[in-house]
């Protein structure tokens, strides 16, 4: 089967005795082109099938009107939530957005980051996997002007805006949570330390133990490397058959602290009597799981939409601008049953 001819500004022109340059600037509802005219060659292109090549506008302007989105694991409520918050405010600006998970592989991230400088975005917002210790993939968009923004997982090591929720503060509340319930053995799911958020809410975690003189016992402390719902119930079945278990989990996300609810519950246990238990995130698994997960709210939804602000923002900004411009976001401990011990 013979495949349709593409539809050019060419055809257009012949078709309606204009030139391609009238044609082209009426399509794009350039001022210089008459209403008539504009409504009559926008008419005809919409019936003949035209498609504007946005890869070729792209290629003349070095630049394209999408923004690049580099995320972790597409599947995580939050993530999604986030790319959410970003596709919105793109939407309304008139662009459109590409997207690339790792896996929170570094291989698979470079690989991403070559990817999309290739497709000529306007912007870049990532969130890095939990590999990433070497950001040196960056900077090709940084020698190009082109605006990156680290949302959530971020690094230290580069000069480039950044969206962010305070998660030292977080860390140090969540767990002050847990102490003003009455557990005096509390224990950490931590993630990967090399993490701006995981350090950050660990160190949170150990502050407010300290400053309730409460001892660090290091043995409570779980390194998970992916904060999966199988390292949590292996983390949580490690921790329940020590001679001396915890009577309080702080997990830094949700996933792992449903899955310490299930397996604590698997054994007998009795949450929170016995155990209580607050994650991190606010996911939508945290109300659904029995009992009710207390978390930290993680506003991902605002923090895409700002994101996606900084990049539009940026081309009209001069070239001395603040591109190390942090924006830190509130949160809040949201107690349900599965940390509330003490009655209201």
């Amino acid at each position: 089967m013979k495949k349709n001819k593409e539809v050019t500004i060419y055809d257009l022109a012949k078709k309606l005795k204009y030139s391609p340059s009238t044609v082209s600037r009426a399509l794009n509802n350039h001022k210089s082109i008459s209403e008539k005219a504009t409504r009559e060659i926008q008419a005809t292109a919409k019936k003949m099938g035209y498609r504007p090549n946005s890869l070729a506008a792209s290629l003349r302007n070095n630049r394209s009107k999408t923004i690049g989105i580099m995320i972790a694991r597409i599947n995580r409520p939050f993530v999604s939530t986030l790319i959410s918050g970003i596709e919105n405010a793109a939407r309304k600006a008139g662009h459109n957005v590409l997207i690339s998970q790792s896996n929170d592989i570094y291989e698979n991230e470079v690989n991403n980051a070559k990817a999309l400088y290739d497709s000529r975005i306007c912007g870049l917002i990532v969130s890095l996997g939990m590999e990433t210790k070497d950001t040196k993939h960056f900077q090709q968009f940084a020698d190009q002007n082109i605006p990156i923004v680290f949302v959530d997982r971020a690094p230290d090591d580069f000069n480039s805006y950044r969206v962010i929720i305070d998660n030292y503060a977080a860390g140090y509340r969540a767990t002050q949570h847990l102490i003003d319930q009455g557990c005096k053995r509390i224990a950490h799911f931590a993630g990967a330390q090399h993490l701006n958020v995981y350090n950050l809410r660990k160190k949170g975690y150990l502050d407010a133990l300290r400053e309730n003189n409460i001892p660090v016992d290091e043995e409570l402390i779980m390194d998970l490397k992916t904060m999966s719902f199988a390292e949590g119930k292996e983390a949580t079945r490690i921790l329940l058959e020590r001679d001396n278990p915890p009577d309080g989990i702080f997990s830094s996300n949700d996933t792992a602290a449903v899955s310490s609810i299930i397996t604590a519950k698997d054994k007998g246990i009795k949450i929170p009597e016995e155990l209580a238990v607050i994650g991190f995130n606010d996911d939508p698994i945290s109300s659904i799981v029995d009992p009710a997960l207390s978390t930290v709210s993680h506003p991902a939804m605002k923090m895409g939409e700002i994101s996606t602000q900084r990049i539009l923002d940026h081309s009209t900004r001069n070239m001395d601008a603040d591109i190390s411009e942090i924006t830190m976001l509130d949160t809040e401990i949201i107690v349900r049953n599965s940390s509330k011990r003490i009655k209201d």
